[in-house]
């Protein structure tokens, strides 16, 4: 599909610079989720159709990040989803994270400090350096929260392989506008409700078969069963042999606005998302005087930047006392002048 057509299907209102906090559905999503909702209403049998949208999500997802869909599982939250791949770790192992991390992707591995796992944390530019022989998993995000910045994953990814170490890559800023290779990695986990502009409560987690060989699935209930449907009541334990077996029961509407909104992604494609929203970024930095860079997510340091937005209508985010500016396919050079008008204005 090409860009400037799919972009008719969103319709914000002007000033939102917001997508690293939340995404915006499409119209497919809303519609998807409004008939779902009506048929929850009306109390007609649906259940078998909404379920169907996760396995269409998680097979969206898989075509998104270029891994096999058996390889996904789906959950509700990044941390949910590691879980898992924290408690496999063995005990005394040691893990290498970036400082300033998202706590989704670092309270999982702090809180195995009781079997005697340890968790350094480096700064971002010096992660490749920081793994060495002693490191079991390295885990970061793709691109941090804080700021926008881009890891290096090549390199990260690299430096984990000539150590033995393994490797867990947090998206949730990354998938639907960077693309990448899921696969290098052993584990990639997504929050879907921001990039990918779905309903907050869907999540993906590819998690390589040479990983799940090492984890148990504790949160195992019937929608991990290898025939979910023959799977309602009593034993033997009998789970599905791919990344499924590490599902959760899905929020039923959460995954009805995924399967539209992922689906969507993958037919515009990465590539040309990300073109877009690099520019729109650069366009904002440019205008401040600021030198380009390769990321949709930028922060700034303007005197009184939060106030004067919010007076100009522009919705951005705060943090660590920084402006956080972030763009998408929805977003329009409008909302950037709008932007740059209150802040140099």
């Amino acid at each position: 599909m090409d860009l400037d057509d799919a972009r008719k299907l969103w319709q914000p209102e002007p000033g939102w610079l917001n997508t690293a906090t939340y995404g915006l559905p499409a119209e497919p999503t809303w519609a998807a989720l409004q008939e779902a909702l009506g048929q929850w209403r009306a109390g007609r049998n649906a259940v078998e159709t909404w379920n169907a949208t996760t396995d269409r999500s998680r097979a969206a997802f898989a075509r998104l990040v270029d891994v096999p869909a058996g390889d996904v599982a789906v959950g509700s939250a990044v941390s949910q989803l590691l879980a898992p791949v924290a408690a496999a770790l063995p005990a005394g192992a040691t893990v290498v994270v970036p400082e300033v991390e998202f706590t989704s992707n670092l309270f999982p591995w702090l809180v195995q400090a009781e079997r005697g796992v340890e968790v350094r944390t480096v700064p971002l530019e010096g992660l490749v350096d920081a793994i060495d022989e002693r490191t079991d998993l390295v885990a970061f995000s793709l691109v941090q929260s804080a700021d926008g910045r881009i890891a290096p994953y090549d390199e990260i990814v690299a430096a984990a392989r000539a150590h033995g170490a393994l490797v867990s890559v947090d998206a949730t800023q990354a998938c639907g506008w960077l693309p990448f290779d899921g696969s290098r990695a052993d584990a990639v986990v997504v929050g879907a409700y921001k990039w990918l502009a779905a309903p907050r409560g869907a999540a993906f987690g590819y998690l390589a078969p040479r990983l799940r060989e090492r984890m148990r699935p504790d949160a195992a209930g019937w929608f991990a069963g290898r025939d979910p449907y023959d799977s309602y009541y009593g034993p033997p334990l009998r789970l599905a042999d791919d990344a499924r077996r590490f599902d959760i029961s899905p929020a039923w509407f959460c995954y009805v606005g995924a399967a539209a909104a992922l689906e969507l992604l993958a037919e515009i494609g990465v590539p040309a998302i990300r073109d877009h929203d690099v520019a729109l970024a650069n366009r904002f930095l440019t205008g401040l005087g600021r030198p380009p860079g390769e990321s949709a997510i930028v922060t700034v340091d303007v005197p009184g930047a939060q106030e004067k937005l919010e007076r100009a209508g522009v919705r951005a985010a705060v943090r660590a006392g920084r402006v956080r500016a972030s763009f998408h396919v929805y977003t329009s050079e409008e909302d950037v002048d709008l932007a740059l008008n209150a802040l140099t204005g």
